[in-house]
Formats: C-alpha cells, sequence, structure tokens
C-alpha cells in the first residue's frame, strides 16, 4: 500500500494496480469532479488502503501504542526518538501533546474520510455491480479498521461518515460514545463480510475472512462471546504455516496463515522520513531500522539502527526455554534484544521489504478459544483442541484439564499463549485492556530506559490515552479531555 494524500478528502492520488496491491502516486486531482469513472473507483479504493501505510498506523506509531505500552517491549532511550514520545509511551508518562497521539488521531482520520469519499460516490458511478459490491465490502473494512484502532486508543471519538466537502466543517465535530462507536463498527463489518469474496486475485485486498476475523476480535473485546464464536467460526480456507519461523520475513509474505497484511515494498525509498532517513517518497517500511538492535548497524540492517521497541526481559523470561518460537521473535545482538520477527536487512535506510501481519489464523484460533471458555469451560473440550494446535506448532506439550481445571485458569492460559504466539504484532496492549488485566500486569512491572530500571505505577485513567492537545486546540468540541490528564 503506498503514498497517495487526501488531506480532507479534496485530493486523490491516481495509482496503478496489478496483481499485487501497488500505490504509487501520480498526481493529486480535486475530488469534487474525480468520481466519473470505474477506474477512478479503483483508483480512490487503493488510496485508502494506503492510508494504513501512513506513519500514524501501521507505518510505525501502532508499534508504540499497542507493545511498548505494555510489559512486552520497551524503549531503549531515555529521551528517545520523537523528542521522548515513545519513552513516554513506555514509561506511561503520555501527555495530550505527545506527537505520536497527533499522527495517529490524523492519519486514522484521513483514511476514515478516504473511506467516506467513496461510500458517498460509489453508487453514482457506471461500473460493473459484482466489483462495485466488492469495492464497498473493501472500504467498510478498512473504515472499520481504523475506527477500532481509534477507539480502542482514544475512547469517544468523533464519528464521521460522510464526506467532508468542507475542511472546517470537521472542526465543529464533538465525540461520540465509544458504545456509538463500536456499533458503527460492526455494521460496517457485517456488510464488508457479506460483500467481500473469500479470496482475491490482488494479494493484499481485504476478504471476506478478514472481516469475518475483525468482527469476531470486535465482539470479543466487547463481551459478545456467542456473535465472536459465530463470527470466528466464518472464517475459512486458511491453515496454520507448519514452521512457526515460515510465517515472518518479506520472502513469506501472504501466506496461508495470512487474512491481512499492510502491504509495503521496498526498492523505491522509504514510506517516510524518520530523523532526517528516508526518502519520504516510496513504499518500502521504517520499522526494521526503527526496531534493530543499537550498535546492529549494516550488521542488521542499511542504516541506523534505532532500538526502539526492545524486547523485555520480562517476555524472553516467560517463554518454556523449548518454545520454537521465542527464538524466532527475539533476536539476541551481543546480549541486546530486538523484535527479530520484524527486523530484516534492507534495501536502503529505513526501506524495507517487511509487511505489516494484522491478522492472521493463529489469532482466529486463540480468540475462538477464550469466546468459547467465556462461556463456559468444558474439560479438554474444543477451546482446549484450538490453543492445543498453536501449542503444537511451537513445540509444547498439550495443554489438558489435569493441570488447566477450571475457567480462570485457562483464561490465564489463553492470555500467556497469545502473548508467546503473537509477540510484537500489535495484540498485547489491548488484550491486557480487554481482559481486564491491564493495571494489575503493568503495575509493578520493571521497565528499563537507558538500562536504568523504573517500576511503573498505572491508574485505571491510563487504559485510554489522552486526545491530543493540538486537536482540541482546534476543535473545543473535543472536550472534555479523557481522565487523568
Amino acid at each position: 500500500m503506498k503514498n497517495i494524500l487526501i488531506i480532507i478528502i479534496v485530493a486523490f492520488s491516481f495509482i496503478s494496480c496489478s496483481n499485487e496491491l501497488d500505490l504509487a502516486p501520480i498526481s493529486t486531482p480535486s475530488a469534487a469532479g474525480f468520481f466519473t469513472t470505474s477506474n477512478d473507483v479503483e483508483t480512490a479504493v487503493n488510496g485508502a488502503y494506503d492510508a494504513l501505510q501512513q506513519q500514524g498506523q501501521f507505518g510505525e506509531s501502532l508499534f508504540y501504542l499497542f507493545e511498548v505500552r505494555s510489559d512486552n517491549s520497551e524503549e531503549s532511550s531515555s529521551v528517545g526518538q520523537r523528542g521522548g514520545a515513545i519513552t513516554n509511551m513506555d514509561l506511561f508518562a503520555v501527555q495530550p501533546s505527545n506527537s505520536l497521539l497527533s499522527s495517529t488521531w490524523v492519519h486514522s482520520y484521513d483514511g476514515i474520510q478516504r473511506c467516506n469519499a467513496i461510500l458517498n460516490n460509489i453508487d453514482n458511478i457506471d461500473m460493473d455491480a459484482s466489483i462495485k459490491t466488492i469495492r464497498k465490502g473493501e472500504v467498510q473494512f478498512l473504515r472499520a479498521l481504523s475506527y477500532f484502532n481509534l477507539v480502542r486508543i482514544f475512547g469517544d471519538v468523533p464519528l464521521v461518515t460522510t464526506q467532508t466537502s468542507d475542511p472546517f466543517e470537521a472542526f465543529g465535530n464533538g465525540r461520540d460514545a465509544a458504545a456509538t462507536i463500536y456499533t458503527q463498527i460492526i455494521n460496517d463489518l457485517t456488510d464488508a463480510a457479506t460483500n467481500l469474496p473469500s479470496t482475491q486475485s490482488v494479494v493484499g485486498k481485504a476478504t471476506k475472512g478478514a472481516a469475518n476475523t475483525l468482527l469476531g476480535k470486535v465482539h470479543l473485546t466487547l463481551g459478545n462471546y456467542g456473535e465472536a464464536i459465530s463470527a470466528l467460526g466464518n472464517v475459512t480456507g486458511y491453515n496454520l504455516v507448519p514452521n512457526y519461523a515460515d510465517i515472518f520475513g518479506s520472502g513469506n509474505e501472504n501466506n496461508s496463515e495470512s487474512i491481512f497484511e499492510v502491504q509495503f515494498t521496498s526498492g523505491q525509498g522509504s514510506s517516510f522520513e524518520v530523523n532526517g532517513e528516508g526518502s519520504g517518497e516510496g513504499e518500502g517500511s521504517v520499522f526494521a531500522n526503527q526496531f534493530a538492535p543499537f550498535g546492529g548497524g549494516a550488521l542488521v540492517v542499511n542504516g541506523s539502527a534505532n532500538g526502539s521497541n526492545r524486547p523485555t526481559a520480562d517476555l524472553w523470561n516467560s517463554y518454556d526455554p523449548t518454545d520454537l518460537r521465542r527464538d524466532v521473535n527475539i533476536g539476541d545482538f551481543g546480549g541486546i534484544l530486538y523484535p527479530k520477527k520484524l527486523v530484516e536487512q534492507t534495501a536502503g535506510p529505513l526501506d524495507s521489504d517487511l509487511n505489516v501481519i494484522v491478522l492472521r489464523y493463529a489469532d482466529v484460533l486463540l480468540m475462538h478459544a477464550e469466546a468459547l471458555n467465556e462461556q463456559g469451560y468444558v474439560a479438554d473440550g474444543p477451546a482446549f483442541d484450538l490453543i492445543n494446535q498453536i501449542r503444537n506448532r511451537a513445540g509444547l506439550a498439550d495443554l489438558t484439564s489435569a493441570t488447566i481445571t477450571n475457567q480462570a485458569e485457562f483464561r490465564l492460559a489463553i492470555e500467556n499463549e497469545r502473548r508467546w504466539e503473537l509477540a510484537f504484532e500489535n495484540h498485547r496492549w489491548p488484550d491486557l485492556v480487554r481482559t481486564g488485566r491491564a493495571v494489575e500486569v503493568m503495575n509493578g512491572h520493571v521497565t528499563e530506559t537507558s538500562n536504568i530500571p523504573v517500576t511503573l505505577s498505572v491508574s485505571a485513567n491510563q487504559l485510554l490515552y489522552p486526545v491530543p492537545q493540538n486537536e482540541i486546540d482546534t476543535n473545543p468540541a473535543l472536550l472534555p479531555q479523557n481522565a487523568g490528564y
């Protein structure tokens, strides 16, 4: 997914499309007269995918909001990048002025507005009806994904589902209740699951499986366990890759376990610039450089190695030493841990071919097991079968009712299995919040910045991030600020 720009839905970029999603920019015509042909729709839909690649979404920031925030990883510098913005995520010292929050807000709504423009115009375009239905489904999935991230990060946020023709119209929108946002997400994903095909000819496009997986995750988040089981049961056509290591790396992307990935392509420069590196004009991902271990340099990546998202000793020590996932997920460079599954040699500085895995089948199996257990513990029942598929691939023995004797014990087993299986894939912090375990787990957790141990003290107010101050300054209707900020 590549680098198309819409500034509050007044511009689109033309892009090309082959059998792999390709979003290289060419020009930016006005949206007012843009939607006239089916080619315009294809251009706009690819532009909606492109928004996920931006820095404030899966390009980088979500790793800090969802992983560094948790007990999985930490920021290795006391000052850190972005003037300490990443460090403050790690230390639970985030302020409304944090630049990562601002970019996440802006880039998420940019993506949402791209989707709105398409959905508000596509019915007026003369094009094949079946293709039109599929494109609607794709955009409904993308809008739901962005809103799901926003509501988990900020709680109440503005719900905007119409195209904004006047930029100043957006400045007056207040925040809608999280419940209202979730209703919209569920409606979008329900429609998307109906509208989308099981497979797409273009690699990287959303499918019925992606819509149902995300719908199941949303229902699990809301505690709608029956609905989660139903949605996850509709995810078919995928299977676990036999060797865990073969899930990751640019040579293994979009495999049989993959349900949805944000696509990146190296060789044209980075998708944006960081600390003076990167072209800001290409399609490469930046996180291999960002997460490579300090001192790694050319030995690990091309260009700087910034040491962010460093795995914690707590995560390393939590693995069974025989667990095949540990040494795939975590690398050791001269005593410095790094998230190995997200790092490989790059084509140039901040120019990696690595995609971001958003949804994969292992997550489906574990969510399904969790939802079944929440409906009622069954000794050696179907939930055990699901979690043991994951454990067996990792080289671990089955869990049985001899040791996991009740619902609470199975609940903790699922939490641990998700941590080990999905490390650094942007699930850990949302998982802890969703299960009501975040405050308990993080209180007393020791993180390190510049090798100085810091014991955390976390309150319930910090389960949400603050609304960016610059957004409030522009639009006071966003007040009141989230509690505690």
